[in-house]
């Protein structure tokens, strides 16, 4: 469904997705199926998402950004694309921003351009993102930082006899901030 008063001029938009009003998807964006577009986003050119994507109100994408498949992107999320902008000078490239599967970024985070959120990962509302977030992580605070590592479902892993266990009865290790399953 397109709502009609919102201004898609894309024609590759998946099977089952619902673009609500006031939302603004430019030519060159790629939409896959299943999402939900909620109103007053704005969606530019060279972004990419992929299916079952949220993004609520006040969410603009621009160039450079790619989500990946599940992901959620909460109310008014901002995200950059050009790490030294001035008024009417553009880069000759712009940062690339990507979610990877199953990640969730909770209202009103930024999100500096150049980011990589790992698979599973989870933003903590308001928080700061200024660095690359480890798959499972939960970071929150500005700047973010890890303060939790997740299970598949988001809930939160326990840390038992030095290492986390997931829901599972895996058990994982951090190294240099990163979450290693142990074998």
């Amino acid at each position: 469904m397109i709502h009609p008063l919102s201004d898609v001029q894309t024609d590759k938009v998946g099977e089952g997705t619902n673009v609500w009003q006031y939302a603004i998807i430019l030519k060159g964006a790629t939409i896959g199926k299943n999402c939900n577009i909620n109103c007053h986003t704005f969606i530019e050119n060279d972004v990419v998402l992929g299916d079952n994507v949220t993004v609520k109100s006040g969410v603009y994408l621009w160039d450079g950004i790619t989500v990946k498949d599940n992901v959620f992107i909460g109310p008014n999320v901002t995200f950059t694309n050009d790490k030294r902008p001035r008024s009417k000078k553009y880069p000759d490239s712009f940062q690339k921003t990507i979610i990877k599967e199953n990640a969730s970024i909770g209202a009103g985070a930024i999100i500096l351009g150049g980011i990589e959120i790992g698979a599973n990962a989870m933003i903590a509302a308001g928080s700061l993102v200024t660095k690359n977030v480890p798959e499972k992580a939960l970071v929150k605070g500005s700047p973010a930082i890890v303060s939790a590592w997740l299970n598949d479902d988001g809930t939160k892993m326990e840390y038992k006899n030095g290492f986390y266990e997931d829901n599972k009865g895996n058990k994982w290790q951090v190294i240099n901030n990163e979450l290693i399953l142990k074998l």
